[in-house]
């Protein structure tokens, strides 16, 4: 077990206390633990799944109670992930062990231990996988597959037999052991003294290191070390999951079985005791499984008659019935808009079947619809979306404008429902990253450009208070059938005034990776220029019909679409490297020199200093300018920055 330590302290600038914490001269794992993955601009729960080769995102929702809506995560937060904790051995020391998740990792050609390292959060490190791995130790591996191991804890009996989840937490600067444990709520004297026996030598240690600390399972309570009980429970727990049951906490499941001890204590000593002929072993097994099987069933007899009458008597909880009053107290004008009944929103979609569902949004579903002789899209708003459905209400009441989504109506009975008119050809993202649709001829891409940021523009410039989107991209671009424009999608979140007393609210960072500006991402700042960024990605998308975030094959290396075209407008012949991003699908039926205008306007609206952007206003001149065959408009597009940005 010592001739670990020496490895690991070339390894982690913290490893006698990883060393302890992890279990040094482990003989066995455990099933789960979790690792803290701090999430950054670039993030999203998709790319760290796979990273950590889960199925899908939603692998990762139980275990972050606190993300509402995938699509909308806050930079800087910790995303708890899953992984199993093994009981691994040094690749140059067999005898040597330790407790950590052995990750395999796809290296891109010339990737480096340092950038694995990176990817992962610094929840390894380079000399970590230096010393974990069999290829060569000059951190320039060549491409092939490697073991991203991170550390982990499974409990310590001799500490506490309470606690055998751990969340591995690297510390980031001007972080402690004490204050990383705080934001799970493990923060108490006692716990603390808790904390420091299972992290020796960490305490007093700022922004270096990794920590171990308890957390609670998808149920809510902290998982003990396992034992026979555990692994009953982890048994029912499976068989309810199978079923589609609610979680069972760990008080409540022993109301609905049998004796889970008898069980436990007869499988054992049938199966481990006397010599036994196979098939009275088979037997006393299969005779285990049906005990075990015939104590759950109560709970699926349960949870089935709980759902069943629960369909029944409530078609939507009733704390969202009450925004009749609330509507007037926000001083919600809806006088333009008509209100629904229930029954006729129910009608209109066949109870809201899966036959007229036609999306799924960030607050809720989207249903079609035919309403008093107009085609509609009803959004079913979610029952936390009380706030978004008042500011959207709100907002479209007063702001009316062609290239803006009109709202037909809203119904606040039983659910929260907001009626909007049918853009009948999808989104822009689905015209450039999806299938199933004829490409966009460049004209039509310029004239989408246009509409859209006239929209823009209006909520800018011309409404009072001006509003600021907050999540502008591809996604939330209509598109109608005759292929032009109207900007969709506004809610609390993503929405503030400027210059009114509601700069005073709290101003979360909200929106879509990949189109956030940098001084929002990092400090909340809120100003039209926001959507400026973002609408220059939106712009780059319209030539080069690439996601925001541009990922490899491999899903182990993106570039942001910014730096992409930075890249190679930085070219000293932009025009020829310019090629070589542009939709391939377009079959070179475009002019050069308009697609090279756009990348530039583009370029204008992604400065990194948000005075050096332009203003809607100023975008949509130039956009004017490049769709007009009037030559004297044309001096739009060869306005400079400084020109673009005082409008």
């Amino acid at each position: 077990m010592l001739r670990l330590l020496p490895l690991l302290l070339a390894a982690t600038a913290a490893s006698t206390a990883a060393a302890a914490a992890s279990g040094d001269g482990c003989s066995a794992g455990c099933p789960l633990a979790l690792a803290a993955y701090y999430f950054t601009a670039e993030s999203n729960l998709s790319f760290i799944a796979s990273l950590f080769n889960l199925p899908d995102h939603t692998t990762l929702l139980p275990y972050n109670p606190n993300i509402t809506d995938p699509n909308y995560i806050v930079t800087g937060v910790r995303v708890s992930v899953p992984f199993r904790c093994s009981c691994l051995a040094l690749p140059a020391d067999p005898a040597s062990t330790f407790l950590a998740g052995s990750i395999p990792y796809n290296l891109s050609s010339g990737e480096t231990y340092d950038g694995v390292a990176a990817e992962f959060a610094n929840l390894t490190t380079a000399a970590w996988l230096e010393a974990t791995n069999r290829l060569p130790g000059d951190k320039s591996p060549a491409s092939g597959t490697i073991n991203a191991t991170v550390n982990c804890s499974c409990g310590d009996k001799r500490v506490s037999p309470r606690y055998g989840l751990f969340l591995t937490y690297p510390l980031w600067e001007g972080e402690t052991l004490a204050s990383a444990a705080e934001q799970y709520g493990f923060s108490s004297p006692a716990q603390i003294d808790l904390l420091r026996r299972y992290n020796p030598g960490m305490d007093g240690v700022s922004g270096k290191g990794i920590v171990f600390i308890p957390v609670k399972d998808t149920d809510g309570s902290y998982r003990p070390l396992e034992s026979g009980s555990a692994h009953f429970y982890a048994f029912v727990s499976y068989y309810a999951s199978i079923l589609r049951l609610p979680n069972i906490s760990k008080q409540n499941w022993m109301v609905y079985s049998i004796d889970k001890q008898k069980v436990i204590n007869s499988c054992i000593l049938h199966g481990t005791g006397n010599t036994l002929s196979g098939g009275a072993v088979a037997g006393i097994v299969v005779a285990c499984i049906v005990i075990l099987i015939v104590g759950i069933w109560p709970v699926v007899i349960y949870y089935r008659r709980q759902k069943t009458r629960k369909a029944k008597s409530l078609r939507c909880p009733e704390d969202s019935v009450q925004l009749g009053s609330a509507s007037q107290d926000e001083g919600i004008k809806v006088d333009r808009s008509i209100q629904f009944s229930y029954e006729e929103l129910c009608n209109a979609t066949h109870n809201f079947s899966m036959e007229h569902k036609i999306g799924q949004g960030g607050f809720g579903s989207v249903y079609y619809a035919e309403l008093r002789g107009e085609k509609a899209a009803i959004k079913k708003m979610d029952t936390k979306a009380t706030q978004e459905f008042l500011a959207e209400l709100k907002v479209l009441t007063r702001v009316h404008h062609l290239n803006l989504v009109r709202l037909i109506g809203y119904c606040v009975e039983s659910c929260l429902f907001l009626v909007y008119e049918f853009i009948e050809n999808g989104n822009l993202s689905q015209h450039l990253h999806g299938t199933g649709y004829e490409p966009l001829s460049w004209t039509s891409r310029v004239r989408i450009a246009l509409d859209s940021a006239r929209g823009l523009e209006y909520i800018h410039e011309h409404t009072v208070p001006v509003y600021v989107h907050r999540d502008i991209k591809s996604a939330n671009i209509l598109i109608d059938k005759d292929f032009r424009a109207k900007v969709a999608d506004f809610g609390l979140t993503k929405l503030a005034e400027i210059g009114t007393a509601s700069q005073s609210l709290p101003t979360r960072v909200v929106g879509t990776f990949g189109y956030m500006p940098p001084e929002y991402a990092r400090y909340g700042e809120v100003s039209p220029k926001v959507d400026v960024y973002a609408f220059g990605i939106v712009l780059f998308e319209l030539i080069s019909a690439k996601e925001a975030i541009v990922r490899s094959t491999e899903v182990t290396y993106a570039k942001s679409l910014v730096y992409l075209f930075e890249e190679t407008l930085s070219m000293p012949d932009p025009q020829e490297a310019l090629q070589e991003l542009i939709d391939p699908r377009l079959g070179g039926d475009y002019p050069i020199d308009s697609v090279l205008k756009i990348a530039s306007l583009a370029k204008s609206c992604t400065h990194e200093e948000p005075s050096m952007r332009p203003t809607m206003r100023s975008v949509v001149v130039a956009l004017m300018a490049l769709s007009s065959k009037d030559s004297e408009l044309t001096r739009g597009l060869e306005l400079s920055p400084r020109e673009l940005k005082s409008g």
